[in-house]
């Protein structure tokens, strides 16, 4: 962690004649970008993969009629397909997870006093007014909401707001035309209704991380759900009934 600690501070010194004292909160941004970027491929692997599950569907809804109740004669018929298909049933899951350890790693740099022993000296610096070592409980100490420190943090939630609210909307329209589980088995799941309802809201959530973690995180956290939340929309652009095409179309490359 302190190899990536070094190379943000160089950024920092980098950016330094263009941002000031802001400096190393650009930096925390572009790192951010610039990682998220090196994992690109790894997202556009997993909407390959989602959308190849996606087109399999009309054809599985055709398996479960067919089946009816007869599980096993149904799951052997899935996989059979897949094979046929050359997709895989987790296809779209295991790029995320190679992505995570990156992500946990840069949240823990972020909102880490100390790196090897060392006071973290990323968070000796401001945005504005504000430490990024600081939180939004600080902030309102001096000034209150509206305050220097406290415009700061009202940028970033009015900026995770839009994204949210982005996201609440896409995943509401995904959800209605690409339910998490086939209409003939929703009766059988208790709860299913509210945990669907529920799903889309989960956007808000970051609200509530940008409120308690130092600013330094919740730069890399709103930098991070932005830039998320910009490339969904991109790779997942045609995800709707008849776009896609059949499965031979989209194999993964």
């Amino acid at each position: 962690m302190s190899v990536f600690a070094t190379l943000v501070g160089h950024l920092a010194d980098l950016v330094q004649p263009l941002f000031h004292g802001a400096a190393a909160a650009a930096a925390i941004v572009l790192f951010t970008m610039f990682v998220r970027l090196a994992v690109h491929p790894l997202s556009r692997q997993a909407a390959r993969g989602q959308k190849a599950r996606a087109a399999l569907q009309p054809r599985i809804a055709e398996l479960r009629k067919k089946h009816g109740k007869d599980n096993e004669s149904l799951q052997k018929a899935i996989m059979e397909l897949h094979a046929e298909e050359k997709v895989s049933p987790f296809s779209g899951c295991l790029p995320s997870l190679l992505q995570m350890p990156a992500f946990f790693l840069l949240y823990h740099l972020f909102s880490s006093t100390s790196i090897g022993g060392e006071p973290n000296a990323l968070l000796d610096h401001t945005l504005l007014s504000a430490p990024l070592g600081g939180r939004w409980a600080d902030a309102l100490g001096h000034g209150g909401i509206v305050g220097g420190q406290g415009l700061v943090y009202l940028g970033l939630f009015v900026l995770v707001a839009g994204v949210a609210t982005f996201n609440y909307r896409r995943t509401k329209r995904q959800m209605a035309v690409t339910p998490m589980v086939p209409a003939d088995q929703q009766e059988a799941m208790p709860g299913l209704g509210a945990m669907t309802k529920f799903m889309p809201l989960m956007s808000f959530g970051t609200l509530i991380t940008v409120a308690v973690v130092p600013l330094a995180a919740a730069l890399y956290v709103v930098t991070s759900t932005t830039w998320s939340a910009v490339e969904r929309a991109y790779l997942y652009r045609d995800a709707r009934p008849g776009a896609a095409g059949d499965a031979t179309a989209l194999r993964p490359a």
